[in-house]
């Protein structure tokens, strides 16, 4: 007479494990059938780490059903419960599993300093596509060029372009899954989301976890001693730049703008924000400001010319500066070593800037 199921069960109920119980109380047998004197079942342990430690379990209780009474064949298979857990990273490759980019944030009784770091220079646009990012990496670079100690933290966590242009693609590394080691390049200490998250994803987060991650790039990020930290900002006047003012010592802000009309509507928005969240506007530069032809030096005012520069009077803002259109900037920066890290004449544009902000004792 073939066994039963039930029989088979109460066989496998006085197989113990090491840990206590059996593998019937611990709820381990799946798939049992019984067919005619055959049985099969499967042994399901709850991690695939434990399932490595468990064959000779497996075979004995494979052999234990075998010998009973009205069963001509048994065969057990072991599976586990769940994906393996991914190694434990060696010294020195990654930070461990527990480091995650993107939280809520954890309350902050007001504005803190960052430890080690001077001046926090926010760099901000009204709107996206006026260079913002191009000049936050080449200031930080020319202000470097100048024997500062400097930082630079892609706050931009939609888009995030320092990586690309500063020649960077490795993930920082966490000894401890606390705090981040940043990278550097090109003299400049940088840190990005975009190196913590995988390039090609689309980062789809609400307002609590941008405030959150800009909350960790600032504070878990050993920034070491800096004379200044630039933080290119995304466009517009949103969490990150709420956020960035209110939880943070900024030392001001610089609003970047081409000189055309409907630029200028939403510079004059930016302006208003950092007015409203007391941030003292330290400059404003124009980007884009004429187009000067390789070839017979013409030079052309696709965006208009001057309207920054007016509005900076008109605020009784400091100017900083013009930069024109140019081809070597935009190759240099698809190329990963910025156009101030060179010598030409946009480099000297860049220096000029970084001078001006050191001499008024900002950078």
């Amino acid at each position: 007479m073939a066994a039963t199921k039930d029989e088979v069960l109460a066989m496998l109920g006085r197989i113990g494990l090491p840990d206590g119980g059996d593998l019937v109380s611990r709820d381990m047998i799946r798939a049992l059938t019984v067919t005619d004197g055959a049985v099969s079942f499967v042994i399901e342990a709850p991690t695939p780490e434990l399932a490595r430690q468990m064959e000779p379990l497996r075979s004995g209780a494979e052999q234990a059903v075998a010998a009973m009474e009205g069963v001509t064949s048994a065969k057990a298979v072991l599976t586990a419960h769940g994906p393996a857990a991914k190694p434990a990273p060696t010294a020195g490759q990654g930070e461990p599993p527990s480091l995650t980019i993107g939280r809520h944030p954890t309350p902050q009784a007001g504005p803190a300093a960052i430890p080690g770091v001077d001046r926090i220079i926010a760099v901000g646009s009204g709107k996206g596509g006026v260079g913002k990012s191009t000049v936050s990496a080449n200031l930080a670079v020319a202000l470097a060029k100048q024997g500062r100690k400097v930082g630079l933290l892609d706050a931009d966590i939609y888009g995030p372009s320092q990586p690309r242009m500063m020649g960077v693609s490795e993930r920082p590394k966490s000894p401890d899954g606390k705090t981040i080691i940043p990278l550097k390049a090109h003299g400049v200490t940088m840190m990005s989301i975009g190196l913590m998250l995988d390039p090609a994803k689309a980062v789809v987060w609400r307002g609590p976890m941008l405030m959150g991650a800009l909350q960790q790039m600032l504070g878990q990020v050993e920034w070491g001693e800096l004379d200044v930290l630039i933080v290119d900002m995304p466009p517009g006047t949103g969490d990150v730049q709420l956020t960035l003012c209110q939880k943070t010592h900024l030392t001001g802000a610089i609003v970047v703008s081409t000189p055309q009309d409907v630029a200028l509507l939403d510079a004059r928005k930016a302006l208003d924000m950092f007015k409203t969240l007391n941030t003292p506007v330290l400059g404003l530069i124009e980007n884009m400001s004429l187009y000067i032809c390789p070839n017979c030096g013409h030079e052309a005012q696709l965006f208009g010319h001057g309207g920054v520069k007016a509005e900076a009077e008109t605020l009784g803002a400091p100017f900083l500066g013009a930069l024109p259109i140019d081809l070597e900037t935009r190759v240099a920066g698809d190329g990963g070593t910025p156009i101030a890290a060179g010598d030409g004449p946009m480099a000297q544009s860049y220096a000029q800037i970084a001078k001006g902000l050191i001499a008024g004792g900002l950078a």
